[in-house]
């Protein structure tokens, strides 16, 4: 007698995920960007070597243990706070540097985006300015990689700017890169005591740099100033 084939048993489904997985989730990275805060806030006024663990937990007011569970020590913690000031900095200087508008356009507009993040995370930026010294070794050369693509960004415009004779052909691109970014980074350390509005800051700082380094009109090795067509 032939035996009927086994039946084959359905491969049994995924289980759901636990109720509330999702919104412990969600709790925990807001804590988590919450103790990130906090940090930044604490180094920024004390600075890295004046700030402790505690310092940050009293901020929140939790138990010092409980950092530990975001971040295994303070030098971890200053790492992080340095990263999230760095971030977005190169990506958006790229997207201005190869975007439309002459040279002199781009490096004004390079240079409002990149003290805009005072706005909404001057403590970050403050932190990366004047604390990342501190970082060991392997963690420096980590959160400096995009300050050096943001000098060459700045620099490429800079050299743009020579080609097309909006700048002077003897300055020295390298050179002026580097004071204008000490320029405009080290408003962090007054634009919260000055109370002026970035956009009055920007609109200074894009005044007397261009005034430093535009090819005055006629000089030696003037070329034709391109300008943006009308649409």
């Amino acid at each position: 007698m032939r035996r009927s084939p086994s039946r084959l048993t359905p491969p049994a489904r995924p289980l759901p995920p636990a109720p509330g997985n999702e919104a412990k989730k969600r709790s925990t990275h807001r804590r988590s960007a919450e103790i990130i805060e906090a940090a930044a806030q604490i180094f920024a006024e004390r600075g890295y070597h004046g700030a402790t663990t505690q310092d940050i937990a009293d901020v929140l007011n939790i138990r010092q243990a409980s950092l530990y569970y975001y971040f295994p020590s303070k030098e971890v913690a200053l790492e992080l706070v340095c990263m999230r000031g760095v971030e977005g900095f190169f990506e958006t200087a790229k997207a201005i540097a190869g975007g439309p508008g002459t040279a002199t356009e781009r490096l004004s507009g390079l240079i409002r985006a990149h003290i805009s993040p005072l706005l909404d995370r001057r403590n970050f930026v403050k932190v990366f300015l004047t604390q990342r010294q501190f970082l060991p070794a392997h963690s420096r050369r980590k959160v400096g990689k995009g300050s050096r693509g943001v000098e060459a960004i700045f620099e490429g415009v800079l050299r743009d700017g020579q080609r097309s004779g909006e700048f002077r052909s003897d300055m020295d691109t390298r050179l002026t890169t580097l004071s204008i970014l000490s320029v405009v980074n080290g408003c962090a350390a007054w634009y919260e005591r000055e109370q002026v509005s970035i956009e009055r800051i920007g609109g200074e700082f894009i005044r007397f740099i261009l005034g430093g380094i535009a090819q005055p009109m006629g000089g030696p090795g003037t070329k034709p100033r391109q300008t943006r067509q009308s649409r």
